[in-house]
């Protein structure tokens, strides 16, 4: 796996050509400078075999005519439609580096004096940040890495989708009985899935005894669902103020919706076994898993988002790559607040934070820590984030250690050393 060291690129020497590329998802605009000046005009090559055959010939032309000795290749942060183009580079003898879009936007101002967006200037634009060092080599993974990266993101999309069907589920429920959300707070519990499921109308719900409906519930429930909310269910079905209207078609929408949550859990369950199976093969996840309270499916997440934790040389790295790194704005005798600056893997950072959730909890391994956050007056919000980036470097070093998780290590060493 190439280097993905997230320190600044240092500027290129008199031997590299600068090669960049605007990308789109039908055609790409490629240019080509050489460090003296000499460069390309913009070219166009479209997002295929052909396509990218050419601007690599285009690009060892340019290499062979000038003599330059290595190859810088550079693009924007961007979504899907860069993905092909960025792995048939990496086959190639080049370094990938990305530049980020608020970079470009701001560079590309000072061309001119004009904010002009082109097909044909965004590449230049790209070209310049590079030689001024504003960009970071870019994380690919492979292997492994790679299939988690991929199967956590579908994870997470299929966690959206699922949401999003929960939230349909409960609003076409309200049209024909408004009252069901008063009695099941939570649509996603068991009892509720099941009374959807069966009893979707609330005229099926008021044809019941509440004794003999109470059974099955405490049964599904396992004793959560009492005879009083049983009793308030069925009083709340024979006078409802839901509509009656159109009610078969809306009856016929809640059992295809309760089909396709059925289907996107199952297939989330699939993606989870997946993600155990991959990270077997990762030979320092043993190492992250030692850590009290958290998963597979998290050390998967993590390993996936950054592809190999043994490719940092600090903590600062890892940091920035997340964008868990501090800045702050002061200017004279004003004193910024410190923040975290974001420019980083959105989904890496959502996932530190959800682990944070979990180990400040009581019992967990960093709720002291916590704990003295807050009483030394940090928002919660702002304790959240210290401890997320505290995990992150904690699993850094248990990898670059090769050693497992120790509870209340500093406490221990000093009980030796005492002793």
């Amino acid at each position: 796996m190439k280097s993905i060291e997230t320190k600044k690129v240092k500027a290129v020497n008199n031997k590299t050509l600068i090669v960049t590329v605007d990308i789109s998802k039908r055609t790409n605009v490629g240019y080509c400078r050489c460090p003296d000046g000499t460069d390309t005009k913009p070219f166009k090559f479209n997002n295929n075999g052909q396509g990218f055959n050419y601007f690599w010939n285009r690009i060892t032309q340019m290499k062979n005519t000038y003599s330059m000795e290595e190859v810088v290749f550079g693009f924007e942060s961007t979504g899907p439609y860069g993905e092909p183009i960025i792995y048939f580079m990496k086959k190639r003898d080049v370094k990938l580096i990305q530049v980020n879009p608020m970079h470009t936007k701001r560079v590309k101002e000072l061309q001119g004096n004009s904010p002009n967006k082109t097909d044909e200037k965004d590449p230049k634009v790209i070209a310049d940040i590079i030689e001024l060092g504003h960009a970071l080599t870019v994380a690919i993974p492979e292997g492994p890495a790679a299939e988690l990266r991929r199967l956590t993101q579908a994870r997470e999309r299929a966690m959206q989708r699922r949401t999003s069907l929960f939230n349909q589920l409960q609003d076409l429920e309200f049209i024909i009985f408004p009252e069901f959300s008063q009695v099941f707070k939570n649509v996603k519990t068991k009892s509720a899935m099941f009374i959807l499921e069966h009893f979707p109308a609330p005229q099926d719900i008021a044809k019941f005894k509440p004794e003999c409906l109470t059974i099955v519930l405490k049964k599904v429930s396992r004793g959560k669902v009492g005879e009083e909310r049983v009793k308030k269910l069925c009083e709340a079905a024979k006078t409802t103020v839901g509509i009656r209207e159109g009610q078969k078609s809306i009856l016929f929408e809640i059992k295809e919706t309760l089909a396709t949550i059925e289907t996107t859990e199952r297939f989330i369950a699939e993606i989870e076994k997946e993600i155990g199976t991959h990270l077997k093969n990762i030979p320092y996840s043993k190492f992250l898993l030692s850590i009290k309270g958290i998963g597979e499916i998290t050390i998967g997440g993590l390993v996936g988002e950054v592809g190999d934790f043994r490719n940092f040389n600090t903590i600062a790295e890892i940091l920035k790559y997340a964008g868990f790194d501090l800045f702050e704005i002061s200017s004279g005798i004003h004193k910024g607040q410190r923040h975290i600056s974001k420019r980083g893997r959105s989904l890496m950072r959502k996932i530190l934070f959800f682990v944070s959730l979990n180990v400040v909890r009581k019992g967990g391994i960093m709720h002291e820590q916590y704990q003295k956050h807050l009483e030394g007056g940090m928002l919660k919000k702002k304790a959240l984030i210290a401890i997320s980036r505290k995990m992150l470097g904690i699993m850094f070093a248990l990898v670059r250690d090769h050693s497992n998780y120790i509870e209340n290590y500093v406490e221990k060493e000093k009980l030796k050393k005492a002793a």
